[in-house]
């Protein structure tokens, strides 16, 4: 297991994949009780545990909750966002990290290209 103490870093929460996150952490701050002080307070194994469980019970093969970062990072490039502003997002600190993560798809580039045109 990898130590990321020390690795903290400021990322802009932004309504750009049509959810306010703002507005998600009122709502959880909101539920929690006044022994906890953190916003989302579950236990991380247990997140993926039931991640694990959900993808069995829907059938679902050869899914990882790691892959949800992959998706949310091609989602930011084909939303038209600049490599700085997904690494801003996404905390990657360079640009041979951040690709690691991206499988973006010659056709949105027209899509883009279109969209900015209209």
């Amino acid at each position: 297991m990898r130590n990321k103490k020390g690795n903290h870093q400021r990322i802009p929460l932004f309504a750009a994949a049509g959810y306010d996150a703002w507005e998600i952490i009122d709502e959880q701050r909101n539920r929690r009780s006044n022994e906890c002080d953190r916003i989302f307070p579950y236990n991380g194994k247990s997140v993926g545990t039931a991640f694990r469980r959900g993808c069995v019970e829907l059938n679902i093969e050869d899914l990882h909750f790691h892959d949800l970062r992959h998706e949310g990072t091609s989602r930011l490039f084909e939303a038209g966002f600049t490599i700085e502003q997904v690494a801003l997002v996404t905390g990657h600190k360079d640009w041979k990290m951040l690709k690691r993560y991206t499988h973006l798809k010659p056709e949105s580039l027209h899509a883009l290209a279109a969209s900015r045109v209209a």
